[in-house]
């Protein structure tokens, strides 16, 4: 049977922002767009429902504080769909602290795969759950801005946020 999950969007200053969460709460997409945007990162089997407001409040209070500048981290139950080695690669994600960035060959030698940049690239592209988990914190080894879902012009309005709090 199809899994359901609810869902709802919201306006940040970086655009239109959907969220999907399971029925505890817990975020299994984000995306920056609608919820068709959201959709394409979900398995295709996946429903949609409107999600009540209380499922989804921790989200919006969490993101609106972030852009706000009062929030560096996000606090949220994750349910992401993945391998082990995704999850791992999420996990350092997560790592990256506010304000810095990491090249593929970092994030793989930080979590014990040197030499595994592609595949780090590879499960940072998949990275259900965008902006709580920080893909945009990854940048090439020449410091470009590569490999963003939602577009390089968002990752550098994200970074630029992070390096000197203010809205996007």
């Amino acid at each position: 049977m199809a899994e359901t999950l609810q869902a709802t969007t919201f306006e940040t200053p970086c655009g239109p922002f959907s969220v999907a969460v399971n029925s505890t709460g817990a975020v299994v997409a984000t995306a920056f767009g609608n919820l068709l945007r959201l959709r394409e990162r979900l398995p295709k089997n996946t429903r949609l429902a409107e999600a009540p407001a209380s499922l989804t409040a921790a989200v919006k209070k969490q993101i609106a504080a972030y852009f706000a500048g009062k929030r560096r981290a996000f606090d949220l139950p994750l349910a992401a769909h993945g391998t082990e080695f995704q999850h791992r690669v999420w996990a350092a994600l997560v790592a990256i602290p506010f304000g810095e960035t990491r090249s593929y060959g970092q994030l793989a030698a930080d979590i014990g795969k040197p030499g595994a940049a592609r595949a780090i690239g590879r499960a940072n592209a998949t990275n259900p759950i965008c902006l709580i988990v920080p893909c945009h914190r990854v940048i090439g080894a020449d410091g470009s801005l590569t490999g963003f879902a939602f577009g390089e012009k968002i990752k550098r309005q994200l970074l630029t946020h992070e390096s000197r709090p203010m809205s996007c």
